[in-house]
């Protein structure tokens, strides 16, 4: 508001009239909407809605954050009555207009059951709102439900197996894979089998699941071990323990395939970030960072709905399906998307 123009008389006459014609303005319609979630009720604070300094940084707990907790707890009531998602992040790339929505859930709900309807209703209100803007986004679920959506669901599988595979270490011979098994877990074991590198793991309920799951196809290179020292790189998920993690042999490199990383014991092993990559220069409006990974790099699984605009690809990637893993990989590179450098080769 203008106070000072209109105490001293220096109000421009059409200042009412554009502030009328900006009302009426048509809301901006996304090509690319990314479906996020709060991970912690501090993270509120490092959203663009928070606050522009600590959104500007790799998350991290901070103590000072305590001292907000009364904002916070009030935050944590406001979204169980506010049940809806809200636009957190806005980025420009070529012609694509691209959004980020923030679920107001945090990561522990997703654990809980008595939470499971009340989430995916909230998923599937985002969806049908991006069907009546006629954009791009995810699950299997909603597919099914609404087989007339034009939207593209993406989850992002693909690529993150794609990045995964091309961090691990030209020359490796074998691999552990320890975590919760997930979608990209099958699919990476699958490919490295496929490759001919050796994939071991600890648990027999582990390994009956993949052996299920593969087949004939894992070309007998899928075993299972009790020892924790036969492999120097680890491609690690949710439920690795701390525990496991120091058993680990010196110089072992952990390779994240879940979308959070691990709390860092060693110092005398590598960590590799979640599966992400560098954003090239022609995003425009980063100034925010996203979760813990530095300034202008960006998720896997945000990057492949990009990817799908932008190729202009029609099937969904969600549920059981992945999309062909070379051909996402090499349009990642051919718009610019860069591999992250792996921390035992900038050490070496």
């Amino acid at each position: 508001m203008p106070i000072y123009d209109y105490i001293y008389g220096t109000v421009d006459k059409s200042l009412d009239t554009l502030y009328e014609i900006s009302l009426q303005r048509k809301e901006e319609t996304p090509n690319v909407v990314h479906l996020m979630h709060l991970t912690t009720p501090e993270s509120i604070y490092h959203l663009r809605v928070g606050f522009a300094y600590l959104a500007s940084k790799p998350y991290s707990s901070a103590w000072y954050l305590w001292l907000l907790w009364p904002v916070t707890l009030w935050f944590m009531m406001l979204t169980r009555i506010y049940r809806r998602t809200f636009v957190v992040e806005r980025n420009r790339f070529h012609q694509l207009r691209l959004q980020t929505w923030a679920i107001p859930n945090f990561r522990e709900q997703y654990q809980l059951k008595w939470q499971k309807e009340s989430i995916n209703n909230m998923i599937e209100e985002a969806v049908l709102e991006a069907e009546e803007k006629e954009l791009n986004r995810y699950g299997e679920v909603y597919v099914k439900k609404h087989p007339q959506l034009k939207v593209k669901l993406v989850d992002g599988s693909s690529l993150a197996v794609a990045v995964l595979l091309n961090s691990i270490p030209k020359g490796t011979t074998q691999v552990l894979l320890r975590g919760n098994l997930t979608k990209v877990a099958f699919a990476v074991a699958f490919s490295l089998c496929q490759k001919g590198i050796q994939v071991t793991v600890l648990r027999e309920d582990e390994y009956e699941k993949l052996d299920k799951s593969l087949g004939t196809k894992s070309e007998g290179k899928l075993v299972i071990s009790k020892s924790y020292s036969s492999c120097k790189v680890w491609l690690v998920g949710d439920d690795l323990t701390e525990e496991e993690q120091r058993k680990a042999n010196k110089g072992t490199l952990f390779i994240h395939f879940s979308q959070f990383p691990l709390k860092n014991l060693r110092k005398d092993c590598f960590y590799h970030t979640t599966p992400a990559m560098q954003t090239p220069k022609a995003l425009e409006n980063v100034d925010s960072c996203e979760n813990w990974l530095p300034r202008r790099v960006m998720s896997v699984w945000r990057i492949a709905g990009i990817l799908h605009a932008l190729e202009g690809w029609e099937e969904h990637e969600c549920g059981y399906t992945i999309s062909n893993i070379d051909k996402v990989w090499e349009a990642c590179l051919k718009h610019g998307f860069q591999p992250l450098t792996v921390p035992t080769q900038s050490k070496s």
